[in-house]
């Protein structure tokens, strides 16, 4: 299978960066063939011009081609921080401008965006891994889960993905070398089972 895989974290040495070398890994084991990018150190702009937004407009070649790596990818894999319950902004500027109509979703003929969209990935699972400095229970008493919201609901389910897992490691700030190797084993045994 072709697997893109998404990692937004400016720190290299992160845990985050931690977590996306587990995922490659159990997927390269595994003999799918991996698509991945990592955001920051690639400097991908998530500025989206205004130009963007018009279906007819001209799009940046790098868009074009993140666009065409998701439609063609047959698993998906987002591994970032939770920042004030949300992805970085530069995650969501790749939202913005990657998960375009037509190329993950469109709207059905005579709808002007009140339907429901057509979801064109051909992916049907996803799996979003996140990291978190809140402890899980106050996390979801005081916030509830907008990433759930995101992901599963806003981003994956609207295009088409049927299948999306999520797991969140935490407390990140505090846990032990040993707290995270097991957390890596976690998640790799995660993608295994997502992606056998």
């Amino acid at each position: 299978m072709k697997i893109l895989v998404v990692l937004g974290h400016p720190q290299p040495g992160s845990f985050n960066h931690a977590l996306a070398e587990a995922v490659v890994s159990a997927l390269e084991e595994r003999g799918h063939e991996v698509v991945f990018h990592d955001l920051y150190a690639e400097g991908f702009d998530p500025l989206l011009p205004a130009e963007e937004i018009l279906s007819d407009g001209p799009v940046d070649p790098e868009v074009v081609r993140h666009g065409a790596e998701l439609a063609a990818a047959e698993g998906i894999v987002v591994v970032h921080p939770n920042w004030w319950g949300q992805p970085p902004a530069i995650l969501k500027g790749w939202i913005d401008r990657v998960v375009r109509p037509e190329v993950a979703y469109r709207f059905l003929e005579g709808d002007s965006g009140e339907g429901v969209p057509e979801g064109l990935l051909r992916a049907k699972t996803a799996v979003v891994l996140t990291t978190s400095n809140t402890n899980e229970n106050r996390e979801l008493a005081v916030f509830g889960d907008p990433l759930e919201a995101l992901w599963v609901r806003c981003v994956f389910g609207l295009c088409g993905v049927e299948d999306v897992r999520r797991r969140n490691f935490g407390v990140v700030v505090t846990s032990s070398g040993q707290e995270r190797a097991v957390w890596l084993q976690d998640a790799a045994e995660m993608i295994r089972r997502a992606f056998p």
